[in-house]
């Protein structure tokens, strides 16, 4: 599903869930004419107009993958759930403006969206509801961050998913909580230690329990519990979060 050499990789998988990867590291490798091709056959023209003023070489590559990745998510999910045979140019991406989901990808058409980018790949996932997604490169932490999310999980746990969360890599930790925060559209604006895990298990589900700041937030997140699902991916770690 990683594949640096590989450009596009869209996977559907269970409960009507598109997963689209795109490259960073085939991007970066283009010419500007090949680049100038993606965008005339991907990008309306105010996107267009955007990424060109993206002057920051790695600003641009991460903006085109995760601008890619979400377009190509949409279409595959319309074709196969909706047969809809949307065009790439048609999805019109943009976020939430204000408010404490500002940021939050949404596009104008009846599916939830979410986008991550980390080291050489932008992920982006696609469903009939809310998403959350992160993808997180392999990575020494911080000595400070890394001891916040080590305090997580007792391998003597009674639970065998509490046991097995104690094993969990700290990276994937970080992107389990931020993949629920995007879920619920906030992002890192509420504190991610919000969201403690409590389990993970073999087959990647993983459980969390929502603390006081972001239950003031989102009032439901005590309440009805989305999907979960990470893993170490291709030497990275992803988590999903979905409805």
């Amino acid at each position: 599903m990683l594949d640096r050499a590989r450009p596009l990789h869209v996977a559907h998988l269970a409960d009507r869930l598109t997963v689209a990867v795109v490259s960073v590291a085939w991007l970066r490798a283009q010419s500007e004419a090949v680049l100038a091709r993606l965008e005339a056959r991907h990008l309306a023209p105010e996107e267009a107009a955007r990424a060109a003023a993206l002057h920051v070489p790695r600003r641009r590559y991460e903006w085109l993958a995760g601008r890619f990745a979400v377009k190509h998510g949409v279409c595959a999910y319309l074709r196969r759930h909706r047969g809809r045979d949307a065009g790439t140019r048609a999805v019109r991406v943009g976020a939430v403006p204000h408010g404490p989901m500002a940021g939050r990808p949404v596009v104008d058409a009846p599916v939830g969206v979410g986008i991550s980018h980390s080291g050489d790949f932008a992920v982006a996932a696609c469903g009939p509801h809310a998403v959350g997604i992160d993808l997180e490169h392999r990575r020494t932490l911080s000595p400070p961050l890394a001891l916040l999310l080590s305090r997580e999980g007792d391998p003597r746990s009674p639970c065998p998913e509490g046991g097995r969360l104690a094993g969990m890599p700290l990276p994937l930790r970080w992107a389990c909580k931020e993949a629920v925060l995007k879920y619920y559209g906030f992002g890192l604006r509420v504190d991610f230690r919000e969201v403690a895990l409590t389990g993970w298990h073999h087959d990647g589900w993983f459980s969390w329990r929502a603390g006081p700041g972001l239950l003031r937030h989102a009032p439901t997140a005590d309440r009805a519990a989305p999907r979960t699902w990470a893993r170490e991916v291709g030497g990275c770690f992803l988590a999903l979060v979905w409805t």
